[in-house]
């Protein structure tokens, strides 16, 4: 048997054959696809060449299916119906209602200033929608977001992929965290020799001993000794609470912690730059409507946050 070549057929055959099959009619079958009769009858002389069969018979006033057509049709309808879906389901996405599980490449820093405004929104208007948070290398990101292992993705990138789009979300800074009654914060103003000379912990996932602050430190000829690197932020209050040990972390964060009685937020006595963290998409799902939607709602309410 002489295989069909898809791309011989027209997919509008298929839609006229729907027609005449539920409306017994080549006259109504036009008029619901707004066809002329001329142009209906062509397609239907079209599906009986593409089937060997006549396929509608005229019986009385009626155009009957012959068995081959009743044979086909449940399948014919079944591909409509496929296609139509899947049209659907690329130009709308409803966040009331629609299923979706959402990838988002995410540090934890990120991940606790944005996520928790985030998700107590889409509780309330989008109870169907799952979240994964998504730790990742930052010289991946373009393959993950290219290959849709990730949806988004959150942080700081100064050189964004070429097959990617990067849109800035706010400015960031760093300040200083201790324990309540630190020794060293009680001598004000806290210079930065002494800050220089205290124990600290640095917040890496790349697992580096080197951070923003030891590049401002060296330019002064100084040193500081990194006692502990970790790559978890959220670990970082409870040993700084416990210890002498003291931290350099993003303000946002850094606000949040400051309701904990233990911890007292400082100004570093050293000039920092601030920088700035962006989201990062796929040029491929620019314009899907349910990436739209997750860059959007993430952008409102990491905009909003009033620990900026």
């Amino acid at each position: 048997m002489k295989s069909i070549e898809l791309g011989q057929i027209d997919l509008n055959l298929l839609v006229a054959f729907e027609a005449i099959f539920e409306e017994r009619s080549v006259t109504m079958a036009a008029a619901r696809l707004y066809l002329g009769q001329p142009a209906m009858s062509a397609a239907l002389g079209r599906l009986r060449t593409l089937f060997g069969d006549e396929l509608f018979i005229r019986v009385g006033r009626e155009m009957q299916p012959t068995r081959k057509a009743t044979a086909i049709a449940p399948g014919i309808f079944a591909a409509l119906h496929q296609v139509r879906q899947t049209i659907q389901a690329s130009q709308d996405f409803n966040p009331a209602s629609d299923r979706r599980d959402f990838a988002i490449g995410s540090a934890d820093y990120t991940s606790f200033v944005v996520m928790p405004k985030l998700l107590d929104h889409c509780q309330a208007v989008s109870p169907h929608l799952n979240f994964r948070m998504i730790e990742f290398e930052k010289d991946r990101v373009g393959e993950l977001l290219e290959q849709g292992a990730i949806d988004l993705a959150l942080g700081v990138f100064p050189k964004p992929s070429r097959q990617t789009h990067c849109l800035p979300l706010f400015q960031e800074r760093f300040v200083g965290i201790a324990r309540k009654n630190h020794p060293a914060l009680l001598q004000k103003p806290l210079s930065i020799e002494k800050f220089a000379s205290l124990s600290h912990v640095l917040v890496t996932i790349r697992g580096d001993t080197t951070g923003e602050v030891d590049r401002v430190l060296a330019d002064r000829n100084l040193q500081r000794r990194i006692a502990l690197t970790i790559p978890h932020l959220l670990v970082v209050p409870s040993i700084v609470a416990s210890s002498d040990l003291v931290a350099t972390i993003a303000s946002r964060a850094a606000s949040y912690f400051s309701a904990l009685d233990a911890i007292e937020v400082f100004e570093l006595p050293l000039e920092m730059t601030s920088w700035t963290v962006s989201m990062m998409w796929s040029k491929l799902a620019d314009r899907d409507g349910a990436n739209c939607w997750l860059r959007q709602t993430v952008k409102q309410y990491a905009r909003s946050d009033c620990h900026a």
